[in-house]
Order: structure tokens, then C-alpha cells, then sequence
């Protein structure tokens, strides 16, 4: 009756699946290219050094997903699934200093992945069933005799039951920071930025901290983690966070994508008004340039586009000599008039020179050019763009290399359906279900599709026989989910 179960990597991965799927369902999940390209190269990068260190054993690395999700949430946290998912809350990305900042979480919930915490944590709790099991038992014989002493030997099996599970929390809390410490540093990043984050994160419990007793805790108390990490930062050459002004541009758009409404977008537009220019000129160049940056995207998103522009003129010319930071800000200009709905200028602002391997560029563009198609009536003179014929094509072989991204699947469907090819629109359609693990709506759509191969005269007998294939298949997924249940 004591015997551990083990969780084996597949089972692990299945469960996380199972986790991630809801949270593409969650509304306050969202798909921002710049911000999880941003988050994705300081996942890579530990990921490296994780390997080289040898706690990414090759077995885990073909096994689990390793993905990233990232959530409206204005909180400072980010946490780690099972099966290699990590979720970010923008509030995260919002408020650390500089890319080192961010790495030391990341590496620590890296670290919670690469040691299995998970798995172990369930095991640990399987192991404890029998303790459970045994005060139950003895509440019960005692039930007869006396009542109260079965409800305290009930309740007395939980409490240690319990305490050993936050004991063993704690602990891998702390085997996290000790692993994620050295691939952090083992990846070239500050070990200073440990200790920062930690101090930022003493600072945000204060408003949320429940008040109680360590041993009551299922994390270490953050002091206690703020002396380990100074103590091994020690030990390290001092190479202090520097800070980024491409950070600063990323961590105002966080800012203004997750303080929803119209009085959050308004306060963000504030900071850099007039009557905020003796604070603006006090702080830092890169902090003055990320507010910038967050209110032209909010001035954006409330429709103020000559204030918008305006803003960005002077953001152009703050990052004018940082190559990454003109990038974004080029790139936001473009978003900013396909915002206006003026795609012409939108992909001038692109111009020729973006990189068709960058999934936030790609989608910008492709959203341009579509949005120019379909802009230009067919009954008018005017050609739409002269990227028009390659948006099929260039869509087609991204969706082919990342079948899984959601978005270029929903904006081939929209190309498909501005040529005519309804068919092919529904197909893409539901393939942008399944990438977003909605098996269901993804065989609902290609339900209709079959139903628009009986209605067409002209069939296309290999077009039809794919369709039904991926019928069957997601059909036969589907089953196993409610098995799963």
C-alpha cells in the first residue's frame, strides 16, 4: 500500500496538454508576436545552457513541448506545467528592469521543468495516500467511542499529510533557485539579476502577502532566497543588469496590452502628456522611451492617432541609434497604421527589408497586404498592392514549417476567402482550431467543408479524400479526450 507511483515523461507531457488546452481557451490568454518572440529568445537561450549543463537530458527534450504562454495577468509572476509549458504574465514582463531580470524567473520555472517537480510532487502525494488512508481508518473504529477524538485523529492524518507537502514544496523552491542560478549565469546573463528580481518580488507580496507562518508556506520566504542568492553571487565576477532600451520598448508594450479600458489605456497616454514633462525628463532615456512607446500604442487603441503619431516622432528619434529599438518602433508604426486602415502606409513602413523569418513581421505584413486587398473593390481600377500574389504563397510555407501558429492560419483563411476559394477557406479555418487545441471546432469546420464537396459540381477528388482524412483523425482524437475524461 506504500508504494511511489512514477509518472512517466509521456504521461507527464499528456497532462500538460490537457492544461494547455484550457489555457488557449482562457480569455486572458493572448498571442502577441513581439512579446513571445521577445520571451522566446530568453527561453532558447536557457535552454542552451541548461543542455550544456546536462539538466536537459535528451529524452526530455524530445519529449515534452516546451512552449510559452503568455497571459493578460498584471500580476509579477510566471509559473511552470507539466510537459514542458511555462506560462508569463505581461505584469511580469512589465515590471522587471532589464532582460537579466527576466531570465532569473525563467530559469527558475525552466529548472522546475528540467527537475520534474511536478512529477515528483504527485508522486509525493500518491505516497501519501496511505497516511490519509490509515487516520480514516482508525477515525472510523473511534467513531463509536468517541466522536471527537475520530474527528481529531481524521483531521491530525490530514495536517501532517499536509505539512510534509509544503515542506517538500519549499524545497523544491529552493533546488529551483540553486539550478536555475547556474543556467542562468552558465548563459551569460548577470547573476545580479537574481537578486534584483527577488527584491521586486518582496516588494509586490507586500500587497498580496497572507501573513503566514513560514512553516505554513509552500514557498521559501523571499528574504530567506534573497540572502541564498547574494551569497552565490558572491562567489561570481559582479556584472550588474544593464539596462535595455529594448526592454524598456517591450515592457511598455506589455504594459499597454494588459491595462485593459478605456481609464487604464487614458492613464498610460497621461505619462507622457505635457503636464508630465518634468517626470519624463527625470527618468532614464530608456524608461522615457518605453512610456513613449506605451502611449502611442494606447493613443492607438483609443483611435487618437494624430496624438499617436505625434508621440512617435519622438520615440523615432530616441532610438533612432539603437538598431533593435528602431526595429520596434518601425514596426509599431506599421501597426499603428493598420490600425488608421491605411495598409499602404503600413507596409511602407515595412518596406523591403523585413525579415520573412520573424513570425511578428510575417503576420504584420500578411495583415497589411490582406487588409490592402480587401480595401480595393474588384470594380475599381486601383491595384490593392503589389504583394498581393505573394500572400498566398508566403502564408501557405509558413503554415507548412509552423503548423501550429494559430494566427497564420486565420489569415490564410481570410486570403483564401478574398480569392473566392471558400473551400480551402474553411479547411484553413479549422486547422487554426486544431493549433489552438480545439479539436472540436477544428471537425465542426471541416464537417462543413465535406458539406461543401457534396454541393460543388466540380470536385477535386485529392482535395475531398484530405479532407476526409483529417475527418477521421480528428475525430479519433476527439474520442480519446472524452476518454481522457
Amino acid at each position: 500500500m506504500g508504494d511511489g507511483v512514477e509518472i512517466s515523461m509521456t504521461a507527464e507531457r499528456k497532462l500538460g496538454d490537457r492544461i494547455a488546452r484550457e489555457l488557449f481557451r482562457d480569455p486572458d490568454h493572448i498571442d502577441d508576436p513581439l512579446l513571445d518572440e521577445y520571451v522566446w529568445s530568453i527561453w532558447r537561450r536557457l535552454l542552451q545552457g541548461s543542455k550544456q549543463r546536462g539538466e536537459l537530458s535528451p529524452e526530455l527534450e524530445n519529449t515534452f513541448a516546451w512552449a510559452v504562454f503568455l497571459g493578460r495577468d498584471r500580476t509579477v509572476n510566471a509559473f511552470a506545467l507539466p510537459g514542458g509549458y511555462m506560462g508569463v504574465h505581461l505584469g511580469l514582463i512589465a515590471t522587471v528592469s532589464s532582460e537579466d531580470e527576466l531570465a532569473s524567473v525563467l530559469a527558475h520555472e525552466l529548472s522546475h521543468i528540467t527537475q520534474r517537480h511536478i512529477a515528483r510532487l504527485i508522486s509525493r502525494q500518491s505516497n501519501q495516500a496511505p497516511m490519509l488512508l490509515g487516520a480514516m481508518i482508525l477515525g472510523a473504529l473511534a467513531a463509536g467511542s468517541n466522536p471527537q477524538a475520530a474527528t481529531a485523529l481524521i483531521a491530525g492524518g490530514q495536517a501532517v499529510a499536509v505539512q510534509g507537502q509544503l515542506n517538500f514544496s519549499r524545497e523544491m523552491e529552493r533546488e529551483a533557485d540553486r539550478v536555475g542560478f547556474s543556467v542562468m549565469t552558465g548563459s551569460g546573463y548577470a547573476p545580479q539579476g537574481f537578486v534584483t528580481m527577488f527584491e521586486k518580488l518582496l516588494q509586490a507580496n507586500r500587497f498580496n502577502d497572507t501573513g503566514a507562518f513560514p512553516y505554513l508556506r509552500s514557498h521559501p520566504l523571499t528574504t530567506e532566497r534573497i540572502a541564498d542568492m547574494q551569497a552565490r553571487q558572491q562567489l561570481l565576477p559582479t556584472t550588474p543588469p544593464v539596462s535595455d532600451l529594448t526592454h524598456y520598448l517591450l515592457a511598455g508594450r506589455a504594459r499597454a496590452l494588459s491595462y485593459l479600458g478605456v481609464d487604464a489605456q487614458r492613464g498610460l497616454m497621461s505619462l507622457a502628456m505635457p503636464a508630465a514633462a518634468s517626470s519624463l525628463q527625470a527618468a532614464k532615456p530608456e524608461v522615457r522611451a518605453g512610456m513613449w512607446y506605451a502611449a502611442v500604442l494606447a493613443a492607438s487603441n483609443q483611435r487618437d492617432f494624430r496624438q499617436a503619431w505625434a508621440w512617435h516622432t519622438q520615440l523615432q528619434d530616441a532610438t533612432r541609434m539603437n538598431a533593435s529599438a528602431s526595429r520596434l518602433t518601425r514596426l509599431l508604426a506599421a501597426e499603428v497604421a493598420l490600425a488608421e486602415g491605411k495598409p499602404s502606409q503600413a507596409l511602407e513602413w515595412l518596406g523591403n527589408a523585413w525579415n520573412p523569418k520573424s513570425r511578428s513581421e510575417m503576420l504584420l505584413w500578411s495583415q497589411a497586404v490582406l487588409a490592402s486587398v480587401q480595401n480595393t473593390p474588384q470594380t475599381s481600377t486601383a491595384a490593392p498592392t503589389k504583394d498581393a500574389p505573394l500572400l498566398v504563397p508566403r502564408l501557405q510555407a509558413w503554415v507548412a514549417t509552423y503548423p501550429r501558429d494559430a494566427q497564420a492560419w486565420q489569415l490564410l483563411s481570410s486570403a483564401y476567402h478574398s480569392q473566392g476559394k471558400t473551400l480551402r477557406a474553411v479547411c484553413a479555418e479549422a486547422e487554426g482550431f486544431a493549433a489552438k487545441f480545439d479539436e472540436q471546432g477544428a471537425l465542426n469546420r471541416y464537417r462543413a467543408a465535406q458539406d461543401l464537396v457534396k454541393q460543388s459540381g466540380q470536385t477535386d477528388f485529392i482535395e475531398a479524400s484530405i479532407i476526409d482524412t483529417r475527418v477521421r483523425q480528428l475525430q479519433a482524437r476527439v474520442f480519446e479526450l472524452s476518454m481522457e475524461r
